[in-house]
C-alpha cells in the first residue's frame, strides 16, 4: 500500500522549496494522493526555456519501494519523451528506482533529462534521428512545440482552438481567428461564423 505519510511529507517539501527549484507537485483530486500533477519550467538555455511542463504521476501501491509512473501531459518534442503519449524513457522511472528517490528528485531527474537528450536510448525513434541527422531542424521544432504547448499564454489558446476544431472548424482558421481577436472566443466564434 502507497505510504501516504511519506507523500504528504514529499508534498510539503516541494510546496517550501517552489520558488527556488520551479518544481510543484499537488494531488490531482482531493480523494486519494495516489495520483498527483507535477509541474517542472523548463531548463534555461534549452528549447524548452519559458515553458511549463505538466506531468502526470501515478503512485503505484508498493511506493516508495516501487517507482512512480510518470508521463507528460504537456506535449515535448524530445527524443527521450513521446510526442505521442508522454512516455518517459528515464532508468529511474525503471530499474534504477531506488526508495531512497523521491517525487522532487525524480521531478528534477526528468528536468534534467530535457537539458540532456540521450537520442541513443530514444522514448520517439523520428525525434532521436532529427536530433542526431539534423540538429537545427530539431531545435526549432522543440522550440516550436514549448511556445505551442508549454507556455502559459499558448495553453489557452491551445484548448480554445481544440473546442474550435471540435465544432469543426479547421484548425489553422481557428487558431489564427482566435490570435487576431487575442484569444477573446466569443469574438473568434462571431468571425468565424461570419466569414
Amino acid at each position: 500500500m502507497v505510504d501516504f505519510a511519506r507523500v504528504q511529507k514529499e508534498l510539503q517539501e516541494c510546496s517550501r522549496d517552489m520558488e527556488r527549484s520551479g518544481i510543484k507537485v499537488i494531488p490531482k483530486n482531493e480523494a486519494t494522493l495516489a495520483r498527483l500533477i507535477g509541474t517542472i519550467p523548463g531548463p534555461i538555455g534549452t528549447p524548452y526555456e519559458g515553458g511549463t511542463f505538466q506531468i502526470d504521476i501515478a503512485l503505484p501501491d508498493a511506493y516508495p519501494f516501487e517507482p512512480p509512473k510518470m508521463q507528460f501531459t504537456t506535449k515535448v518534442w524530445h527524443p527521450n519523451i513521446s510526442s505521442q503519449s508522454g512516455a518517459i524513457c528515464l532508468d529511474i522511472l525503471k530499474d534504477q528506482w531506488s526508495p531512497a528517490l523521491t517525487l522532487k528528485t525524480a521531478l528534477l531527474s526528468v528536468q534534467a533529462l530535457l537539458s540532456a537528450p540521450q537520442p541513443d536510448d530514444p522514448q520517439d525513434a523520428v525525434v532521436a534521428q532529427q536530433y542526431l541527422k539534423d540538429y537545427q531542424t530539431f531545435v526549432g521544432t522543440a522550440r516550436y512545440w514549448t511556445e505551442t504547448f508549454a507556455k502559459k499564454s499558448s495553453l489557452g489558446i491551445a484548448e480554445k482552438v481544440q473546442k474550435f476544431v471540435e465544432m469543426g472548424f479547421p484548425e489553422a482558421q481557428a487558431r489564427s481567428t482566435l490570435e487576431a481577436v487575442g484569444g477573446d472566443e466569443n469574438l473568434a466564434l462571431e468571425k468565424l461564423c461570419s466569414g
